[in-house]
């Protein structure tokens, strides 16, 4: 690393520190000609897949869009910061575990709804009536009606499965 002060490409690393909860590395250096020290932080450089939007043109993936618009749907809803910041993160790590180049935004939409859902559901019937171009009330009824027929996620997290495993039902025999 060049040293700021006089350019010197020769600097060494006094001490290293994890930062940003562990997403960075936040290192103290001394330049070894001037003796002036400074801090640097080094983060993995991820490169996140282009989003395909619905018209075939692909961007690149924003995630202050990304964050706006789920802080428009949590407009004056109970939910925390951190819960937030990890439906992001969450969401982020979809986006990297897919392993393409591009996703369809049709598919971030629906992990935006998942997450939303799980959060809070008026902002989740929120976003979903924008994503979903909802035309009337109908709409809204029906996709609420079907939001009450399924379990919560916290409830299907926390349930067994109905069938057990079945190689485990034939040794007990």
């Amino acid at each position: 690393m060049r040293c700021p002060f006089c350019g010197e490409p020769d600097t060494k690393v006094i001490d290293s520190r994890l930062a940003n909860e562990g997403e960075s590395v936040r290192r103290r250096r001394e330049c070894v000609t001037c003796g002036e020290r400074f801090t640097t932080f080094e983060t993995a450089e991820l490169v996140m897949p282009r989003i395909v939007k619905r018209d075939g043109t692909r961007v690149p993936f924003d995630e202050e869009k990304l964050r706006s618009g789920i802080m428009r749907a949590l407009e004056k809803r109970p939910v925390q910061t951190e819960a937030i910041e990890g439906a992001i993160s969450h969401i982020k790590h979809n986006l990297r575990a897919t392993g393409d180049r591009e996703v369809n935004s049709r598919q971030l939409g629906e992990w935006v709804m998942n997450e939303l859902r799980d959060l809070d559901e008026v902002a989740y019937v929120r976003f979903a009536s924008v994503y979903r171009s909802f035309q009337d009330v109908n709409a809204f009824r029906e996709e609420i009606e079907r939001m009450q027929s399924e379990p919560p996620a916290a409830v299907k997290k926390s349930q067994l499965p109905l069938l057990g495993n079945p190689k485990k039902e034939r040794r007990k025999e």
